[in-house]
């Protein structure tokens, strides 16, 4: 068997260095896509050692690409962002807007052409989505007004840079760069010599036309295609049914209608976000998708040079500043003009101080065009990287000065700073900058006694919760799924949003006054983790827990859980029950 497999090489090291150095990352409490970078950074032509394959491993960021797009589709809410509207897509397009004329500015005092500016500002002006929504999930903003700006914003944001993403490659040859090579021949490709206007004119018609196909055809074929393999009732096939549309999609987009693979993978999840299997969608295609994001950004550190924090040390502070500060100074001031609370106009500066994916994505179509000079990807990476190592120290500074805001707008009282705040509350109803400051504290302890704490409520959660419901017994429910959440709010079902391994939100839910804890959660650690905080709070607390394995009950048994409930034993002894039953039925009247 040869042992010259550049692949299979480029994949182990690429997969294990991002593992070593996305787990020290995480362990400093730094998002691990730094760590994926470092590892890329340290397998690159640019440092000694092992340098993995260039070319492969441009090939897995095209595929690393194409599945973060069709996740961003996945996930993309028209609902969230109608909500939040009013701010967030003017506020979103006059950040773009002021964040793309400082990159531009810079450019111009480096030398750089038009196309060089444009390219370079736009990369600078579009925040990481990963690192966004992990910002806000780990303080539980997701749900609150500030949390629904910030998310609208970004997918304003987004959609942007999908539109930029389709419109610089027809636009390259005006700016200043190099015509794409016709790598996807496509069926609609037409003669580009009618100027400016007419390849605008071309490229935004074969975006329509796979607009138009999309929404009429794919609406319909993509969940029938869904729903036909979710009643095999195979997972396997399920899973590679999402995979095959969301690459199908996008390499027919290209080799069809000449629109970018991105573009075409967007739209696959978002038709496909349609569907009410979506969310199974979502959870079946994440492995593969988090591998291959895994792999994009490995691929994208391979470019960067560290040495350019040398060499180029003041472009990269000039940067830096544009990213942290311009763009967070153009969002305060847009958001305070909204006339929204001083706490929400730092959050969301704080939010969208760093950039990420789709930066890099414009920067390397940038290089590809000959738009943007390598030192501009390289300014770009290095920005992305100290960016996002400083954004969680611009939220401790946010927490440093919650206090101050807090103070202020008691001093203010309601009347001066009261305000509707929309969606987020029923008609009429205002909420103070107070109230607003403290959405993302801990959350407010249940007055509930003698209640149940049940702990996720999935397809098992669900029933019990029900049965808990008709029985009249009071309950509280901890979960962290947003739509889930709703639901229970809706029906009437006190709940503390969040994780229950995390201290704060299980002491909201009053364990020291509980009678019975009911962990339906499938993981057995995170239980564990649980089991052993109730027993501290309430040692006479009643533990009732699921597993899968002999293994998992002994191990929460041996953390104090009194019940463990292994699924399989269950429905073996419901089977057993049922045949003796039928078996003694027969008997009798066979006597």
């Amino acid at each position: 068997m040869p042992h010259d497999t550049p692949l299979i090489a480029t994949i182990v090291a690429g997969l294990g260095l991002a593992f070593v150095f996305g787990a020290l990352a995480n362990r400093f409490r730094i998002p691990p896509l730094v760590g994926y970078l470092v590892a890329g950074v340290l397998v690159g032509p640019n440092t000694p050692g092992f340098v993995a394959d260039a070319g492969l491993a441009n090939e897995l960021a095209e595929i690393g690409v194409i599945l973060l797009m069709f996740g961003v589709g996945l996930h993309f809410s028209l609902k969230d962002l109608l909500s939040v509207r009013a701010i967030a897509v003017p506020g979103a397009i006059v950040q773009i807007g002021f964040a793309t004329a400082l990159g531009a500015g810079l450019s111009w005092m480096l030398g750089w052409s038009m196309g060089a500016g444009l390219v370079f500002g736009l990369a600078l002006s579009v925040a990481s989505t990963v690192v966004l929504l992990r910002a806000l999930q780990e303080r539980r903003l997701i749900e609150t007004e500030r949390g629904r700006i910030a998310v609208g914003w970004l997918i304003v944001e987004d959609l942007a840079m999908v539109l930029a993403l389709v419109l610089l490659p027809a636009l390259a040859g005006v700016l200043g760069g190099q015509e794409p090579a016709d790598t996807h021949s496509s069926l609609l490709s037409l003669p580009a010599s009618y100027g400016i206007w007419g390849v605008v004119g071309i490229t935004l018609a074969k975006v329509a036309a796979f607009v138009v196909v999309m929404l009429v055809v794919g609406r319909r074929v993509i969940p029938w295609i869904l729903h036909y393999v979710a009643h095999t009732g195979s997972r396997e096939l399920f899973r590679l049914a999402v995979l095959a549309i969301a690459l199908g999609v996008a390499f027919g987009a290209a080799k069809l209608f000449g629109v970018s693979l991105a573009l075409g993978a967007f739209f696959a999840g978002m038709i496909m976000s349609e569907s009410e299997l979506s969310h199974r969608a979502a959870e079946e295609s994440l492995p593969l998708r988090d591998a291959f994001s895994v792999l994009f950004f490995v691929s994208v550190g391979m470019l960067f040079d560290p040495f350019s924090l040398v060499n180029n040390g003041w472009p990269i502070l000039a940067t830096l500043a544009i990213i942290v500060i311009g763009k967070s100074l153009a969002a305060f001031v847009i958001v305070v003009a909204f006339r929204y609370p001083l706490a929400t106009a730092l959050m969301i500066s704080a939010s969208l101080a760093q950039i990420g994916e789709f930066s890099f994505i414009l920067a390397e179509l940038g290089v590809g065009l000959k738009l943007l000079p390598e030192q501009g990807r390289d300014l770009i990476l290095a920005g992305a990287i100290l960016s996002i190592v400083l954004n969680p120290l611009m939220f401790l500074a946010l927490d440093w000065m919650k206090p101050w805001l807090e103070a202020r707008a008691a001093k203010a009282g309601p009347s001066a700073e009261s305000r509707p705040i929309g969606p987020a509350t029923e008609p009429g109803q205002v909420a103070s900058v107070a109230a607003v400051a403290k959405e993302d504290g801990p959350p407010p302890r249940t007055s509930l006694s003698g209640h149940a704490i049940l702990i996720g409520y999935g397809r098992v959660g669900s029933l019990v919760g029900a049965a808990l419901k008709q029985a009249a017994l009071p309950f509280i429910v901890i979960e962290d799924a947003d739509k889930t959440l709703a639901r229970l709010r809706a029906d009437g079902v006190e709940t503390v949003s969040g994780n229950a391994a995390n201290g704060d939100v299980f002491a909201a839910a009053n364990p020291e006054g509980a009678s019975r804890l009911i962990l339906a959660i499938p993981n057995a650690f995170e239980a564990g983790q649980i089991v052993l905080r109730a027993r501290a709070a309430n040692p006479g607390i009643n533990v009732i827990a699921r597993a899968h394995s002999d293994a998992e009950v002994e191990h929460l048994r041996g953390l104090g859980a009194d019940t463990v409930i292994m699924g399989e034993r269950e429905i073996a002894r419901g089977i057993v029950e049922e045949v003796m039953g039928s078996g003694s039925s027969a008997g009798g009247k066979g006597d």
